[in-house]
């Protein structure tokens, strides 16, 4: 009798299969979770430099450099030419205000004020005359008008008698009408003199009034004219230095030429350039600290130049107090410039990471000290020693901070 043989449900072909599948279960997931794909790179610790990340007190600020000018300058521009005849200081000279520096002729300038001087006689002489000549005319009108008033008067007498005689039968009627006519007639011309004298009055006035206005006109020529001729004698306008002079005995000068420039060596202010980047948060009143001879101080923004050239625009610093004694002009200076209040923040000290990265990442180092891993952070404000760390970043973590010209593309240094 035949015998049915079962067939087998594991055999050994299933097993090793089923064993095999368990293995790679197990082996794959523990690979993926701790093979670690990233892109590495061995560096030496000692060719990095590797910071804390600290809670401090932080000001934003920014370097400028200036150069000290005098605060007030007066350039000697000639508003006349002429030729130089004599030298009263030379160049770098201390003047004060009205001191004569050098002194010009212009034979052309002083014929002018001759002829001018010529003409505002000669128009105060008409001035005279026409007064003159006017009131001649109104006395001889003004005795014609009372020798009109005095015939008016003795004519009037008689024209009333010769009424109340024709009236009573007692004169002739051709003499009545003889006398009342002679009588209006004289009404009639004492009316003309009367208008005569007032429109002559009129027309006196506006003429005296127009040449005495003429007069006026050549008086304040002639002080023109005499001033620019005073002005052949330069002075200095303000105290201070004569640091320029471009003025030699027998050298010709056009109109305009610039003779020099006079700085007042009492008061200094500083004029520096700005990066364009940060026109909009400086301001006048901003303040800011500059360092001289192992003292601090303390300097005032007093202009701002809206004008940008060349990606910069400029300021005038002030001293808050007294200048610093020993300061010179065209010196150059360094300036902290304050852009806000001092406050605490996370900080991390300034360094090359920046330029590669642009504040957006940095590589943060373990707990170990063996590696570092890229980690995206934010920065606020900045100044030249630190950065302010709004997030990505714990008090007491360590940073890489210096450059990551080689590390674009790296995810995670082994520091070695």
């Amino acid at each position: 009798m035949d015998r049915k043989i079962e067939k087998k449900t594991w055999t050994l072909k299933k097993i090793l299969a089923a064993s095999f599948a368990g293995v790679f279960s197990v082996l794959i997931p523990f690979f993926l979770l701790f093979n670690d794909t990233s892109a590495k790179l061995n560096v030496e610790a000692e060719r990095i430099i590797v910071c804390e990340a600290k809670r401090g007190l932080f000001q934003e600020f920014i370097p400028i450099s200036g150069t000290v000018e005098p605060f007030r300058t007066f350039y000697l521009d000639l508003t006349e030419g002429g030729r130089v005849i004599e030298k009263f200081v030379q160049e770098g000279a201390v003047v004060k205000a009205g001191d004569p520096i050098v002194r010009l002729e212009n034979p052309n300038l002083a014929l002018q004020v001759m002829n001018v001087q010529s003409n505002f006689m000669l128009a105060e002489s008409q001035l005279r005359q026409t007064r003159l000549t006017f009131e001649q005319n109104r006395l001889y009108k003004e005795n014609q008008l009372l020798d009109i008033n005095m015939r008016l008067s003795d004519q009037k007498r008689k024209y009333h008698v010769s009424q109340i005689l024709f009236d009573k039968g007692m004169a002739a009627q051709n003499e009545y009408e003889s006398n009342k006519e002679l009588y209006e007639s004289l009404l009639k011309s004492r009316d003309l003199m009367i208008e005569v004298l007032r429109k002559d009055s009129l027309t006196n006035l506006q003429l005296v009034e127009q040449t005495a206005t003429s007069v006026e006109r050549s008086k304040a020529y002639l002080r023109l004219i005499q001033s620019q001729l005073a002005g052949l004698t330069v002075e200095a306008p303000i105290s201070g230095q004569l640091t320029s002079l471009d003025a030699e005995i027998g050298q010709s000068v056009i109109q305009g030429h610039k003779l020099g420039r006079i700085d007042n060596t009492d008061s200094f202010k500083i004029r520096a350039d700005i990066d364009e980047h940060y026109i909009s948060r400086v301001h006048e009143s901003l303040m800011g600290e500059y360092e001289f001879n192992d003292r601090t101080y303390t300097v005032i923004i007093k202009t701002v130049y809206p004008k940008v050239s060349a990606g910069r625009f400029a300021v005038d610093l002030t001293f808050a107090g007294e200048p610093p004694e020993g300061i010179r002009r065209g010196q150059t200076v360094h300036v902290k410039l304050q852009l806000g209040d001092i406050a605490e923040a996370l900080l991390i000290p300034a360094g090359a990471f920046f330029a590669s990265t642009g504040g957006q990442w940095i590589f943060v180092v373990d707990q170990s000290g063996t590696s570092a891993t890229r980690r995206p952070i934010t920065i606020g404000r900045q100044n030249p020693q630190f950065y302010e760390i709004l997030a990505g970043l714990q008090p007491g973590e360590r940073v890489v901070t210096s450059s990551y010209e080689q590390y674009d593309t790296i995810d995670k240094l082994i520091l070695n």
